[in-house]
């Protein structure tokens, strides 16, 4: 017959003594049937045993209390099994059994147990105060005290920790849950509640500690100050961890040195005795004093007090000591609270120290870390903080401590919506819960998460935090289950509290769902980053206001927008944007329902209109680019273009058009999507500097090829109306030069190109020239007519004799100038010379004609390198803008592009002849083939290429963000923040962004020096 007591294993036990310790008990029998099932219900049953073992050896009587006492057997196997710490704590002191039989203490009760212990009696002053210290004989409320002669740090720490150790008790048995060992649920403690406790003891334990100090400092004679003690952080907000730092600030009626040494003891007490007392809020931190007068702290605030200071303020309470100097603290810093909304620097203060909150997170712990990780308990306090300051100037209801009774205080105030914010304490509540649940174990600070793969830690907090298994899910996938959700409802934070309230502003969501006032609205823009709040409420009620479906979408749709434009460097701009957008895309009933189903296109839409006016201009006249913005089956959708197939669609497209204005017309407009797609691909990281060059290029030569064509085409049809047998009288070639050539164009450069004609029949030359020329001012004519796309400048400037010599000229023309007038900067200027559209057969031979003076079969002479060099020195000196930096011109420069491409040319010039895969027009190619046959160290080659690329990358971000082509970077700050958000860095980064252009350019001019100007080694970049 199977015995109906379960087996050590079924109960979840896995020592090996467990048999026989359960035996030991006497809990081997039907009749112990309630105890087993309660001891296998708790977090670690084997830990539960063992320190149960433990206590009933020298308190034998504590199994009997088990056996007939349900409460008290719920909260002894929840405490054991739940906290090594308590459990060391009560086998090394039996008798204490009988604390967990008790009720949960009261705040008096931990006053005057702790204040017993050190004997404390109410302190004395030399000079009696106005107001009466609040210390009372029957130690039943905070204030001095003076404790007795002896040592009672031992004694005060045993006492605070049973204390707390009631506490976690009752709080673990109210999560407990053991369907066999249980009649009924032990009451579960709010969360409010275990708070207010652990809070009430704190204050007991630094009270009895100042009580303490007192004694060491003056022994029985009078005291000549008073001292009071502001509770800041938690602890001053009445929401203190099980452990955790307490953060105070010292008033003194006269800071001398007996005040400040009673502050050095009393801190030195409560770190010694109980847990870390930090007084480093204080007036300059750490190198400030330690203690100040009143007049001294309000002095410091109002004068030097950063934006930070007055957010930790929100949290103060005048927690012991002489409490009437606390409040007069308190009523005199906190009008200077109210108002810190208003700082000019408020929003940037505000932002900042979020970042450097998510920024001290490894990646590795950011799911793990349950308070400062990404989701977390930060997340909220911030965000609700933030809150009280902007609303609280106004609204005094919204003046209260702790994060829940904020939250609650903002949604009675209409600031947050019932349901949102209900969650929201729901979900902080949870996260707070499992924070305890890990300080209660081994009673140390911690807030991080088990590892996935530590299945026994997961099971254990699980359990003890009230998760249980059930049929086709173990307790840790449950809690894991609702930690995700959790972490949902708090990442989506930011809608919840800043942006969905705006839009109640404007129109009614929900009817629980009370209104911010506009006024209040605009308040709240404000502090959230918007520069001009009037016009961003102006455009929240154009989107949002009305009954029609499409305003109901984007009253959904732009809390969490609006989320992701406050991480932009100008969300103003992102949100007029936006408006024009969907102006733009009114027709469009693919627009709004794509926003609200993908999720991602809406985050990567927001950053470019955040970032880029370049961009979101081309986007706002092609709102089919937004298409593109989500992902495909390998990808990103817009990396799935290939530029050589929309090349010959551009092309093409432009066949069926015998007027060249509509074919130039059809390639703008090919090219303006074209434009739009790379941009934002550049934009939001998904395409390398070398990449988006080159496709620019390829973009630019279709363009030149489509043009050309279409000129030709249009020629052709007019004279056929005339003689059907007319042929073109000569083929045309467009060479490009400079960075087209080198298929290393920027969204701001123009197309520098030399045109080719060789005449159909050599007798009709110039006839033939006079045509060419004829077909390419047309062509250019065209394309620099105004329109409200980036420009399409065709620049002649490098052809011979410049812009006085000749617009089309023969091969046999080239040679002979060359030949006879060429100068050093032609030969180099050749170097980038590359064919791009028209005739490919008289392109090819224009190529090998010039080969012979870009590449000498001998190499270039002595000569020729000086002339160089002497050209280089006068770019420099004479090329650079009046009132331009040298040190951040991305073009000029030190170390920026003409300093790195120039040296490339020189290398290039003097080495060709050796060398045939120098022979290319590309930059970075040359330096690859540098590198290859060690003309270059390749520590040389790294630093060249770093730099062209990180200068490149500049220069791109400076026309997504200006617009047109500016190569000047500006100074730190608002503007450098919009280069760097376009450069792909955060926007707030834009020191750092700075920093690394600067070091890599100075990198790049040491090589030059060393390298172009054969200058010594020096460390003058370093």
């Amino acid at each position: 017959m199977r015995s109906p007591v379960p087996s050590p294993a079924a109960l979840g036990l896995g020592r090996s003594s467990a048999g026989k310790d359960l035996a030991q008990l006497g809990w081997d029998n039907p009749d112990s049937l309630h105890l087993l099932w309660t001891l296998a219900s708790t977090g670690d049953p084997d830990l539960a045993l063992n320190n149960l073992i433990r206590v009933c050896e020298a308190a034998p009587e504590l199994n009997d209390a088990l056996r007939d006492n349900e409460a008290l057997r719920v909260r002894t196997l929840a405490l054991l099994g739940g906290s090594t710490a308590f459990g060391d704590h009560l086998a090394a002191n039996p008798e204490l059994w009988h604390e967990l039989d008790k009720p949960l203490p009261t705040e008096t009760e931990m006053l005057q147990t702790l204040l017993g212990t050190v004997e404390a009696v109410p302190a004395t002053y030399e000079e009696q105060p106005e107001r009466p210290d609040t210390a009372k004989d029957d130690l039943s409320t905070p204030g001095t005290y003076r404790a007795g002669e002896g040592d009672y740090k031992a004694q005060l720490r045993a006492d605070y920790r049973t204390l707390m150790m009631r506490v976690a008790a009752h709080d673990l048995a109210g999560t407990f849950h053991s369907r066999k060992g249980q009649t009924e649920p032990q009451p579960e403690i709010p969360f409010t509640t275990v708070t207010r406790l652990t809070t009430a003891l704190a204050d007991a334990a630094l009270t009895a500690a100042l009580a303490m100090a007192v004694r060491h400092v003056y022994g029985d004679k009078d005291m000549d100050v008073q001292l009071a003690v502001m509770a800041m952080g938690k602890c001053g907000a009445g929401e203190l961890n099980y452990i955790s730092d307490v953060d105070v600030i010292f008033i003194t009626t006269d800071a001398n040195a007996k005040a400040t040494r009673l502050a050095a003891e009393f801190n030195k007490i409560g770190s010694t005795t109980f847990f870390e007392v930090d007084a480093n809020l204080r007036p300059e931190g750490k190198s400030g004093a330690l203690v100040r007068t009143l007049d001294s702290h309000v002095a410091y605030y109002k004068r030097w007090a950063e934006t930070w200071e007055f957010q930790a303020l929100l949290k103060a309470r005048a927690q012991t000591g002489y409490i009437p100097l606390g409040e007069d603290y308190l009523a005199q810093i906190r009008p200077m609270v109210w108002t810190a909304s208003q700082r000019e620097s408020f929003v940037e203060d505000v932002q900042a120290m979020r970042r450097r909150v998510l920024e001290n997170v490894p990646d590795e712990l950011k799911y793990r870390e349950l308070k400062l990780g990404e989701g977390g308990l930060r997340d909220v306090e911030f965000a609700v903080q933030l809150l009280q300051l902007v609303h609280g100037r106004s609204d005094e209801s919204l003046r209260v401590l702790s994060t829940v009774e904020a939250l609650s205080a903002l949604v009675d105030a209409g600031y947050v919506g019932r349901e949102d914010g209900h969650q929201l304490i729901e979900a902080y509540e949870f996260l707070r819960l499992l924070e305890h649940r890990l300080q209660i174990e081994r009673f140390r600070r911690t807030h991080t998460l088990p590892k996935q793969d530590d299945e026994q830690s997961q099971k254990w907090l699980a359990i003890i935090s009230g998760f249980y298994p059930t049929s086709n899910k173990s307790a840790a996938q449950m809690m894991n289950q609702h930690l995700r959700k959790i972490r949902l409802q708090i990442s989506e934070l930011h809608s919840r509290l800043f942006y969905r309230p705006l839009l109640n502003s404007v129109v009614g969501m929900s009817a629980d769902a009370l209104k911010l006032t506009p006024e209040a609205a605009k308040l709240q823009l404000a502090a959230l980053g918007y520069g001009a709040p009037d016009r961003a409420f102006e455009h929240l009620t154009s989107l949002a206001a009305g009954s029609t479906r499409k305003a109901r979408i984007q009253a959904i749709l732009l809390p969490t927008l609006m989320g992701w434009l406050a991480d932009t460097a100008d969300p103003d701009m992102g949100l007029l944007n936006y408006r024009k957008l969907s102006e733009a895309a009114h027709d469009r009933t693919w627009f709004l329902r794509m926003l609200r189903d993908e999720g991602i296109v809406g985050q990567r839409l927001m950053r470019i209109l955040g970032t880029s006016p370049f961009a979101s201009d081309l986007i706002i006249k092609v709102p089919e680019v937004v298409k593109q913005l989500s992902d495909g089956a390998t990808g990103p959708k817009l990396l799935e273009t290939k530029p050589e197939q929309v090349s010959k669609a551009l092309v093409n497209s432009t066949k069926r058009h015998r007027d060249p204005d509509k074919a130039v017309s059809v390639a703008r407009a090919l090219r303006r999507t074209e434009l739009a797609r790379i941009a934002a691909a550049d934009l939001l990281g998904f395409m390398p500097v070398r990449q988006v060059c080159h496709e620019l290029s390829t973009i630019w030569d279709a363009v030149l090829e489509a043009a050309l064509r279409a000129e030709v085409r249009a020629w052709l049809l007019d004279k056929r109306e005339e003689d059907p047998e007319a042929e073109p009288p000569a083929r045309i070639a467009v060479i490009g030069m400079g960075r087209l050539g080198g298929m290393e164009l920027g969204f701001g450069s123009d197309a520098d190109v030399m045109f080719v004609a060789e005449p159909a029949d050599p007798e009709e030359e110039n006839e033939a020239l006079r045509w060419a020329i004829g077909i390419v001012d047309k062509l250019r004519r065209r394309l620099s007519k105004p329109s409200g796309d980036p420009p399409l400048e065709v620049d002649l400037g490098l052809r011979p004799e410049g812009r006085s010599g000749a617009v089309v000229r023969t091969i046999a023309s080239y040679k002979r100038y060359y030949e006879r007038w060429g100068e050093a900067w032609e030969m180099q200027a050749l170097l980038r010379a590359a064919f791009v559209a028209g005739s490919k057969e008289v392109g090819d031979k224009f190529m090998e004609m010039i080969d012979e003076f870009r590449y000498p079969k001998e190499g270039v002479s002595e000569k020729t390198i000086r002339e160089i060099r002497r050209m280089k020195a006068r770019v420099d000196n004479e090329r650079l803008p009046r009132g331009a930096d040298r040190n951040t011109h991305t073009k000029l420069g030190r170390g920026a592009l003409t300093d790195i491409e120039w040296t490339v040319q020189l290398l290039t010039m003097m080495h060709a002849h050796e060398y045939e895969d120098l022979h290319s027009a590309s930059t970075l190619e040359v330096l690859d083939a540098l590198e290859e046959h060690e003309l270059l160290r390749k520590d040389q080659v790294t630093d060249l290429r770093d730099a062209w690329l990180m200068a490149t990358d500049a220069r791109n971000a400076l026309v997504l963000v200006r617009g047109k082509r500016v190569d000047q970077l500006p100074t730190p700050g608002p503007q450098l923040a919009q280069v760097a958000g376009a450069a792909g860095w955060a926007p707030e980064e834009n020191q750092e962004f700075l920093d690394a252009y600067l070091k890599a350019t100075r990198h790049a001019r040491k090589v030059v020096d060393e390298v172009f100007w054969g200058e010594a080694e020096s460390f003058e970049h370093d």
